[in-house]
């Protein structure tokens, strides 16, 4: 039997193709080997603080990095009828177990969910959401800021965006730069950050910080 897959290996890809190959081995695992083992609370966070600073949103959410749809599934609960999810992320092998997540009813998750490099322009009309929401996905060896500011353009003005970022890769990177240069430049208001944990507290990864970015598209 081989050794679970774990944030050592998700720390270490570099590529686009790195993480291809890295999720397409961990998909069916994840759940089980990751997110339990780990106690991994972090799309949970995400979600909760999603539904305080949006209340009551019925216009489409989009879930970056959706992976095996934690943060869709939690919002979901949370929200059983509304709003719609769409999930992005870049394996196919995440996206189909994110394909068979249900709503309490037993509808779908996600109505619509898409296959995408992230380091790259996403083939979405701007605009076409009124949220952004992320946990797990701007962190080591994944994406940067600049990945994030170029999102913007997908969300409608006065959006939300509630976009977790690991709390080291957030200072080392310059998000903070990134996002207090997005506000000057008038591209986003209202910027609140909190740091949560990711992990519970008897994980082998407690002590590990998210940096909670809550910001919204200027109109």
């Amino acid at each position: 039997m081989t050794d679970p897959i774990g944030l050592d290996e998700a720390y270490a890809v570099r590529t686009p193709d790195d993480s291809r190959r890295l999720y397409a081995r961990w998909a069916e695992t994840y759940d089980t080997d990751f997110v339990d083992a780990t106690q991994y609370r972090y799309p949970e966070l995400v979600a909760d603080l999603f539904v305080a600073v949006a209340p009551g949103l019925t216009g489409p959410v989009l879930d970056v990095g959706c992976g095996t749809g934690l943060v869709g599934t939690a919002i979901a609960e949370r929200h059983p009828d509304d709003p719609a999810i769409d999930g992005v992320d870049i394996s196919p092998e995440m996206i189909d177990r994110a394909a068979r997540r249900q709503r309490p009813d037993g509808r779908p998750v996600y109505h619509r969910l898409i296959e995408a490099d992230l380091t790259q322009p996403v083939d979405v009309p701007d605009h076409a959401y009124a949220a952004l929401v992320s946990a797990g996905t701007f962190t080591h060896g994944h994406l940067g800021p600049t990945d994030l500011t170029r999102l913007t353009r997908l969300v409608r003005p006065g959006g939300t965006f509630v976009v977790g970022v690991n709390a080291q890769h957030y200072a080392e990177l310059g998000f903070g730069d990134a996002l207090d240069a997005a506000v000057r430049a008038g591209e986003i208001t209202d910027l609140q950050l909190d740091d949560l944990p990711i992990y519970g507290p008897d994980s082998p990864h407690a002590g590990d910080l998210a940096t909670l970015a809550v910001f919204r598209c200027a109109g």
